[in-house]
């Protein structure tokens, strides 16, 4: 049970308006705030901060602000733009892609499927799947590859249960590489079906290390809920010497010992037909969206507060922002909505909020981020590559879940993830070949 446990939890480290969200979507409009740029938020003076925060948040505040904590106020609205050849991939094929039916993209190739500036929150009932289209292909990268670690939290206690390794997520498809998108409309191979492919691999403890995953996402989870191929997934179990293939379908099933599900990851990991989608409003909203602390791999004792779910000691900014509501069209998913907050130029998650059945508040994400461009920490960190001069992108590097039911939480670290690319197409296919996970073992 335990490798099972392992395994999927370090699948996570690489992927009707109710009165509470329109009260959350008119907070803080109009208000000016009483903090400037470089001023520090004290434990004491959090209460500047409550106008440009979701209520579920402050209202379950004492999981993540705590005594000591030193918040940095970061600029308003940072320009954390996408390269030159994603926004040129955008205007290149403007106006192609559409909504299809069940919720389902049609004829996109790259870039950003609905520019924003375009889409109507209040007046188009599609501007909310359109966002979450733009959210799932969000400026990533060539995909995503990091460093990892996995913590178990109980009422601010951290449990011996951990696990660590590292990972890695290829794009195959809608790059915007002019080697892919010139001649093979963005696939880096001809004739691909995949979206993307992730990897991982599990360094510790001691009795999980050496399991390996490979998952692959295809094109078809676009489309409609008939058509839409679920993700097909291997693990190497060491302790067996083979690969076996295991079922990803039940993707909304609570991992086990932990709060998270396998489509919580980034606040949204899922497809997105899958789900009803809606515009609440727009917001600005306070959030961490550049990091100034070293956590995991650089340093592993950083303080994430008394429940080990806190960002409050790092800088947090201004950001206008998307209020979206998930509703899943499966009566058997265990969330009975969600609702995710946007950034609306980068469309990260800076936070979500799962209710259940009941319609009673479940769990809480938040999100911390580093922009790419940024080398205070520790100087150069995430390179362009072939085709990318400059990867200008603003990266999740943690993720957090907090139980307000049950006290309980976990922590996801990652804090050198960058998507830069393979230097050549022969080394993406021997990451992506199955075979690779026995290879040599």
């Amino acid at each position: 049970m335990r490798i099972r446990v392992g395994l999927l939890v370090a699948a996570f480290a690489m992927q009707g308006v109710g009165l509470s969200a329109l009260a959350a979507q008119d907070a803080g409009e109009g208000v000016t705030p009483t903090f400037k740029e470089g001023d520090v938020i004290s434990f004491d003076k959090v209460e500047k901060l409550k106008p440009f925060l979701p209520a579920e948040f402050w209202d379950n505040r004492d999981f993540f602000f705590y005594e000591g904590m030193q918040l940095v106020i970061g600029p308003t609205n940072a320009d954390y733009s996408p390269p030159p050849e994603y926004n040129n991939a955008t205007e290149k094929f403007k106006g192609q892609p559409k909504i299809g039916p069940d919720g389902s993209l049609e004829n996109y190739t790259a870039g950003q499927p609905f520019p924003t500036k375009d889409i109507d929150c209040k007046g188009d009932p599609q501007a909310g799947v359109k966002i979450m289209w733009d959210f799932d292909y969000q400026w990533q990268g060539a995909g995503g590859g990091a460093n990892w670690f996995y913590s178990y939290w109980d009422r601010g206690e951290q449990l011996p249960l951990y696990y660590e390794g590292t990972g890695k997520t290829i794009l195959l498809s809608h790059r915007v590489e002019k080697e892919y998108l010139d001649s093979m409309q963005g696939d880096v191979f001809r004739g691909e079906k995949r979206k993307s492919a992730f990897g991982i691999q599990v360094d510790a403890p001691f009795d999980a290390r050496g399991i390996m995953l490979l998952t692959y996402r295809y094109k078809s989870s676009d489309g409609t809920r008939a058509e839409a191929k679920n993700d097909d997934t291997w693990v190497y179990v060491p302790t067996l010497r083979r690969v076996r293939r295991i079922s990803t379908a039940q993707r909304t099933d609570a991992v086990s010992g932990t709060d998270f599900t396998l489509d919580d990851l980034f606040s949204f990991a899922g497809i997105v037909p899958q789900y009803e989608w809606t515009c609440l409003g727009e917001r600005m909203v306070i959030a961490p969206m550049n990091s100034m602390v070293k956590a995991y791999p650089y340093e592993k004792d950083h303080n994430f507060g008394p429940y080990g779910l806190s960002f409050a000691s790092d800088r947090w900014e201004l950001r206008d922002s998307y209020v979206i509501r998930m509703k899943p069209k499966n009566a058997d998913h265990p969330y009975h909505h969600k609702d995710i907050y946007l950034d609306k130029q980068t469309l990260n998650a800076h936070y979500s909020f799962a209710f259940d059945q009941k319609e009673e508040l479940w769990k809480i994400l938040t999100h911390n981020k580093r922009w790419s461009e940024d080398t205070s920490l520790v100087g150069v960190w995430y390179k362009g590559w072939e085709g990318v001069a400059k990867p200008m992108d603003s990266t999740i590097v943690s993720d957090v879940i907090a139980n307000v039911q049950t006290g309980t939480g976990n922590r996801i670290e990652f804090w050198n993830r960058t998507g830069e690319s393979f230097t050549s197409k022969g080394k993406i296919r021997r990451f992506i070949d199955v075979g690779r996970l026995t290879k040599g073992r």
